[in-house]
C-alpha cells in the first residue's frame, strides 16, 4: 500500500492542498458569520437565515474539508514516514492542532448562535476571524520554507 501511495504521492499532495483550501474559507468566513449574525436582532428574520449559512457552511463544506485534508495529509505521511523526522514538521502539526481546536469553539458558537445565547459583541468575532489566518500563514511558511 505505501508503494502505490508514493507512486502517487503529487496526486495525494494535490487532493490534500484542494481539501486544505476548502477548509481554510470556510474557517474564514464563519466567524464573519458570526460577527454579522451578533449584530442582528435575536429571532429575527436576518439572525435565522444567519442559523441556516452558518450550519450549511459547517456542515457541508468545512467539517468535510477538514476530514478531507487530514485523511489525505495522514496517506501522505503513511507513504513518506521520513516527514515525521523534521522539526519543521512537527510545528506544522502544532498549528494544526491549534487550527483543529480553533474549528471545535467555531462549531460550539454556532450551537450557541443556534440557541440564541450568544454573549459576545460582533468585534469579538472579527478578532476571531483573524486567527485562522495567522495559522495558515505558519503552516504554509512551515511546508513551503521548511525553516527548520
Amino acid at each position: 500500500m505505501a508503494s502505490w501511495l508514493l507512486e502517487n504521492y503529487l496526486w495525494l499532495k494535490a487532493l490534500h492542498i484542494m481539501s486544505v483550501i476548502a477548509w481554510m474559507a470556510g474557517m474564514f468566513y464563519l466567524p464573519r458569520l458570526f460577527a454579522y449574525h451578533a449584530e442582528s436582532a435575536i429571532g429575527s428574520d436576518k439572525s435565522e437565515t444567519f442559523k441556516v449559512m452558518e450550519r450549511r457552511l459547517l456542515r457541508i463544506i468545512v467539517n468535510p474539508a477538514m476530514m478531507a485534508a487530514f485523511v489525505f495529509g495522514g496517506l501522505m505521511i503513511w507513504a513518506n514516514p521520513d516527514l515525521m523526522q523534521s522539526g519543521w514538521f512537527h510545528a506544522k502539526l502544532t498549528l494544526i492542532i491549534v487550527m483543529t481546536a480553533c474549528h471545535g469553539l467555531f462549531a460550539r458558537w454556532r450551537k450557541v448562535f443556534l440557541r440564541d445565547q450568544n454573549q459576545h459583541p460582533a468585534k469579538f468575532y472579527k478578532i476571531w476571524n483573524e486567527v485562522p489566518t495567522i495559522l495558515m500563514i505558519g503552516i504554509v511558511i512551515l511546508a513551503v520554507v521548511k525553516p527548520f
